[in-house]
């Protein structure tokens, strides 16, 4: 097990009246990409912001490598931070910004040389050395960015949506770039985003937060397959949330009827809530369907088709699924019981 770089302890940061993280508890491993996923106002940048330095934490501790950092300067920390604006110095050519901290440190011109000839090739920036970088690509530009963060060696680099500017193709190759070098030069990176794709499709660990409070820790998997709340998910994904009652252990009931599941030790007849992805969902022939219901809509997204499936008791199921159904048809909805999820109703966000 990989021994812990970063980890904040009881961490609250209140700005004015409004309290923007409320005393959170987390640990970050070293050599791990782990993503601060969530909406809008939900305390992930000013996470990252605390552990850059940029901003100290109203009470709570922050510890860097078994020390107390909480009061120390971002320019004192073995830290740097890529942001959404890649602020690069428009003066200077591609060389020269990615010289930049390595000059302040005082390094002989040779070492200079020597590792920004390895951070662009590492960036796929060969021969742009002379370049000016305003005349660069959006993505061009990120990877300069990146170069000047990497190559003073940081313990751990921080990311606030640095992927939000690109088009969706770029984005997309960036994103498994980026997750290419992380992994070759063995640095913690640490990522903010709000694009839940994004967040599953690059990260060793995901941490969901919502209100300033993390919500649930795990792999892209366990929060993708085992949402702790229904906001979670809600926001991981898409997923049809729907009402249950526990009749007993592995056996719940959905619209009135029993459906088989695999998770226990919730109380008999309790109410709770039901999570069925909408890809986990199979069309049936209605005959032979416990639960039955009229194709309303049906959207073609490229991969899938997307159906609105109006249920016998009202409720509207989505359902993704390679073959469509003409709307109107009464089709029967069939799942597994592994891909039932169940949640206790206090825990839904």
């Amino acid at each position: 097990m990989a021994e812990n770089l970063v980890q904040l302890q009881g961490v609250s940061k209140v700005f004015d009246d409004t309290v923007a993280l409320a005393e959170i508890d987390l640990y970050i491993r070293k050599n791990e990409f782990v993503t601060l996923l969530g909406p809008s106002g939900c305390g992930k940048t000013t996470t990252l912001r605390l552990i850059g330095g940029f901003e100290e934490p109203t009470s709570g501790t922050i510890w860097f490598n078994g020390e107390d950092i909480s009061n120390v300067p971002s320019y004192k920390r073995q830290v740097n931070t890529i942001f959404q604006r890649y602020a690069l110095f428009s003066h200077l050519n591609v060389y020269e910004n990615i010289a930049f901290g390595l000059r302040i440190k005082k390094m002989p011109e040779n070492v200079i040389k020597q590792k920004i000839t390895k951070m662009l090739q590492l960036v796929n920036l060969e021969g742009y050395e002379k370049r000016d970088v305003d005349s660069l690509s959006g993505g061009q530009q990120q990877r300069v960015a990146i170069a000047r963060a990497l190559v003073n060696e940081p313990d751990l680099l921080l990311l606030d949506e640095p992927l939000a500017a690109l088009d969706l193709k770029l984005r997309r190759e960036m994103q498994q770039e980026l997750k290419n070098m992380q992994k070759q030069l063995g640095i913690t990176f640490v990522f903010v985003t709000h694009d839940q794709e994004e967040a599953l499709s690059m990260s060793d660990t995901v941490v969901v937060m919502k209100d300033g409070k993390i919500q649930q820790i795990g792999t892209p998997e366990m929060i993708y397959n085992e949402p702790k709340n229904a906001f979670v998910a809600d926001f991981i994904g898409e997923s049809n949330i729907v009402d249950g009652i526990m009749r007993d252990d592995c056996l719940v009931e959905i619209s009135g009827r029993l459906f088989e599941c695999v998770d226990k030790g919730f109380g008999r007849d309790e109410n709770v809530d039901v999570v069925i992805r909408p890809e986990d969902i199979v069309l049936t022939p209605a005959d032979d369907a416990k639960l039955t219901g009229v194709v309303r809509s049906v959207t073609f997204l490229g991969v899938h088709y997307e159906m609105i499936i109006e249920g016998h008791d009202g409720i509207n199921w989505l359902v993704h699924s390679t073959l469509k159904e003409p709307v109107g048809t009464t089709v029967g909805l069939s799942f597994a019981p592994f891909d039932i999820h169940i949640m206790k109703k206090e825990n839904a966000s």
